[in-house]
């Protein structure tokens, strides 16, 4: 896909892996709407690569309805989402309090949360973007958008306490392929990339002996990812018209042992 000219709605854009890829993809021209709750943050990204941004909690069915339409007002329809709007928790399934003993499960509107914001917010974002790309006249290549979610390396080696997280994101790989095969038809192609461990807003706070001992874990590079690499993979999966339907690990190689 020519990216130039092209319009983007990147999720979560406002820090991290979404912050990095909406720098990037308007470095290659493409004019970026920025989806994320935390607004100065969002307010001074779309300052920086001169695009828009837009208050939205992929939770809510109103609030992303008016994101897109303030998006599409404002730059157009996309042909291309990033989706990068995501958390996580660590709790354990069942467990004993190490102060007296009792046991508690995991409380299930926790376990709803990570759901809703990771897999169903995910897609609510992706059918109504998709939606919007079938308007547009296809491309030179028959195209007519490119889609890139973001997993995690947990959706396949999830550790301790993050059975919400890596059923979230392994919902996010498990619909990767059929969405592809949805829209085929109709030249919109579908990817996600499943980061490793990322030096993100997550672990910036950390101290620098933790994050040294994460980067160790990677057998190389050893080091945390970056997301400027998470961009370079993502806007690649939007240049390249035969990336479809994929889910690829960026992660150094880690396999992520059990805590």
């Amino acid at each position: 896909m020519k990216l130039e000219g092209c319009s983007a709605v990147v999720t979560g854009g406002a820090s991290g892996l979404g912050a990095a890829t909406a720098r990037l993809l308007a470095k290659h021209g493409v004019k970026v709407a920025i989806f994320d709750m935390n607004a100065e943050k969002g307010e001074a990204m779309a300052a920086e690569i001169g695009g828009v941004f837009c208050n939205v909690n992929v939770t809510d069915e109103a609030s992303v309805d008016a994101g897109f339409a303030k998006a599409r007002a404002a730059i157009g329809q996309e042909r291309i989402l990033i989706n990068c709007a995501g958390t996580g928790n660590a709790i354990k399934t069942a467990s004993r309090s190490k102060e007296d003993g009792s046991i508690k499960h995991f409380p299930l509107d926790a376990f709803d949360r990570i759901i809703q914001i990771n897999l169903v917010g995910t897609f609510r974002c992706i059918a109504k973007s998709a939606a919007g790309m079938l308007t547009l006249p296809p491309m030179e290549d028959g195209e007519r958008g490119a889609i890139v979610n973001t997993a995690s390396v947990a959706a396949e080696d999830g550790q301790i306490g993050q059975a919400a997280y890596s059923a979230s994101k392994g919902g996010v790989v498990g619909m990767t392929l059929p969405i592809a095969r949805d829209l085929s038809s109709e030249g919109i192609r579908v990817n996600t990339i499943l980061p490793g461990i990322f030096n993100t807003p997550l672990l910036q706070g950390a101290p620098q002996p933790v994050k040294d001992a994460l980067g160790a874990q990677v057998p190389f590079p050893k080091r945390l990812g970056n997301p400027e690499e998470y961009a370079s993979l993502a806007v690649e999966m939007c240049r390249n018209s035969y990336f479809n339907g994929e889910d690829v690990r960026l992660d150094g190689a880690i396999r992520m042992s059990p805590r």
